[in-house]
């Protein structure tokens, strides 16, 4: 009999998390430490249940003996009313997408697309300049993002977004937060001159996503000194980090976030060390196999129209 204290269940509650690649990345990593580790998506639009409902499956979880959850899209927020502690950089934030379940049965959040992004940001770009950022997007993957170029030490952060109430919700929130800052709210009509005077630029929207192609702004505007972050990751070179690449920019692309929250996560679960490059690899070998199986798709489709 396997109880909890010798293997570790998983889960992964959210809606449309089915093709998720989180639960592969966190098995292998357990296999590679030889735990016994098993990660289940709980796809609530699959299940027919409302966002609302997540505190009853984290309540479910508990009593069926799972060790922890991640939690995505749209219960990041719904969720922190039902966990019996929540730590201090998730609850800024407002948001949890990590929670411990302890042999107590009790029930911690915390929040590692903040945690992933920075560590991310603090390997895969050293020493990049941090005067001046431009970050494009303030949902809710954008809140975590700027809350941990704040944490770097980002000095005037420039939240651009659609909806302009949004963009200065978020920034009054984050100015309150970390009043060492400068964080200011401005329109996507100010980009040009925005970038011209940025140290780096960081994509927080979908723009780039397979469908949402092309790139969230012209990328001419981009020179050799600017530092460039995207987190899409689906594909991993999107068009902005390809046109960045090109424009001689030092590029972080989005699997490095995505690599970078199931790392500190599963930590978090296990208090074991992960080998973030080697789920790093492991990250890329399951994004390459995706591609290679939609490409199959794709030439079989059209070769049955001939």
């Amino acid at each position: 009999m396997s109880l909890t204290t010798e293997s570790y269940l998983i889960g992964l509650i959210g809606d449309g998390v089915t093709p998720s690649l989180t639960p592969s990345l966190h098995e292998r990593e357990g296999a590679e430490h030889g735990l016994l580790y098993l990660y289940r998506p709980i796809d609530i639009a699959a299940l027919g249940l409302a966002p609302e409902s997540v505190g009853e499956l984290v309540r479910a979880a508990r009593n069926l003996g799972f060790n922890g959850l991640n939690i995505t899209h749209p219960c990041k927020q719904l969720v922190i009313e039902h966990l019996d502690e929540v730590d201090p950089d998730a609850g800024r934030l407002g948001a949890v997408n990590t929670v411990v379940i302890g042999a107590d049965g009790r029930t911690v959040g915390h929040n590692t697309d903040m945690s992933g992004f920075l560590a991310a940001f603090r390997a895969g770009l050293p020493d990049a300049a941090l005067g001046r950022v431009v970050q494009l997007g303030a949902g809710g993957a954008g809140s975590a993002v700027a809350y941990a170029l704040l944490t770097a030490g980002v000095g005037h952060l420039v939240i651009v977004d659609v909806d302009r109430s949004r963009a200065e919700g978020r920034a009054a929130e984050l100015a309150g937060l970390f009043p060492a800052a400068s964080v200011e709210a401005r329109t996507t009509a100010e980009l040009a001159s925005l970038l011209e005077a940025a140290d780096g630029v960081v994509h927080c929207t979908p723009v780039g996503m397979a469908a949402h192609p092309g790139t969230p702004f012209d990328t001419s505007l981009l020179t050799p000194r600017h530092w460039v972050a995207d987190i899409v990751y689906r594909p991993i070179e999107t068009q902005l980090v390809r046109d960045a690449r090109a424009a001689g920019c030092r590029v972080l692309d989005g699997g490095r976030m995505a690599v970078g929250q199931a790392v500190d996560a599963f930590r978090i679960f296990t208090g074991l060390e992960p080998d973030a490059e080697r789920m790093r690899a492991h990250f890329l070998e399951l994004i390459a196999a995706e591609q290679r199986a939609e490409a199959e798709t794709a030439g079989a489709t059209t070769a049955g129209a001939r």
